[in-house]
């Protein structure tokens, strides 16, 4: 049933997958009165069939991952609800909903791997650290996301002909507002969520953790993000400038998360 429930919520985010389509041509509007409760509707059904996952396998924590996708691509959309309920626009859905109907396509129709090969699987420790990363890495996405907006928004402004969903799009202060506030949001996550990691893997491997592909881009892929965070609070990098570094954030954590094909700490094949 799980599957069935995943493949509702695929459905009704492929509303949204063509309200962005049709959006980037000014042609969504007819979509825009449904797009909400659509999506709303999908995260419910998606929770369901996450938490009927948990009770068919037994264990909280994803073991495959298509699991693993599925997860992300839930906390990408109730990021991005987030932000709608405290601003009002559908901005990012033009970038958010690409990206979570296609982790939630992958997981509703792939194959199922191999389980998850670590012995922790069933820890709560491993739990922790899991919600902890994957809020961290949708938060990220959802700056990414703002970032993007943002240096469409000033292109579209300097040429002062903006066309399509370019002429819909937020005030600049308000889309920068979005990326800061979710850096500041992710940032805690995404740290205390690799410090837990790595207190339990560095007992349960031993110092060759840290020489791990998965851990060494994600490291990299933190370094970056508190580069970013300390830039805007410190620094006070804003704009273009900060939307470029918020692009290099998430091309590391994609490589952060394709290394779980290389890991042997976060392997999802078996050994």
């Amino acid at each position: 049933m799980s599957l069935l429930w995943l493949r509702v919520a695929l459905v009704l985010y492929g509303l949204g997958l063509l309200h962005a389509l049709l959006s980037l041509t000014g042609r969504g509007r007819f979509l825009s009165r449904i797009i909400l409760p659509a999506v709303g509707v999908g995260a419910v059904f998606h929770f369901v069939s996450l938490a009927e996952g948990v009770a068919e396998s037994g264990h909280l924590v994803p073991g495959t991952v298509h699991q693993s996708e599925s997860l992300l691509a839930f906390l990408v959309m109730v990021f991005f609800l987030g932000v709608y309920l405290f601003y009002q626009t559908t901005a990012p859905g033009i970038f958010i909903f690409p990206l979570a109907f296609l982790l939630t396509l992958t997981s509703a129709i792939g194959q199922q791997p191999p389980e998850f090969s670590s012995p922790l699987l069933r820890s709560g420790w491993i739990l922790l650290h899991i919600a902890l990363i994957f809020t961290g890495y949708a938060a990220l996405f959802l700056s990414f996301a703002a970032s993007l907006l943002y240096l469409l928004q000033e292109r579209s402004l300097k040429s002062k002909q903006p066309v399509g969903v370019l002429a819909r799009l937020p005030a600049l202060e308000v889309i920068d507002e979005i990326g800061y506030r979710s850096l500041l949001l992710g940032f805690p996550f995404m740290t205390l969520g690799l410090a837990a990691g790595s207190v339990i893997a560095g007992q349960q491997f031993g110092p060759g953790f840290f020489l791990d592909p998965k851990v060494l881009l994600s490291l990299l892929m933190w370094a970056v993000y508190m580069v970013l965070v300390y830039t805007r609070w410190s620094a006070g990098w804003r704009g273009r400038r900060a939307a470029f570094l918020s692009t290099v954030a998430f091309i590391v954590a994609v490589g952060a998360w394709a290394a779980n094909y290389f890991s042997e700490v976060h392997r999802f094949t078996a050994p």
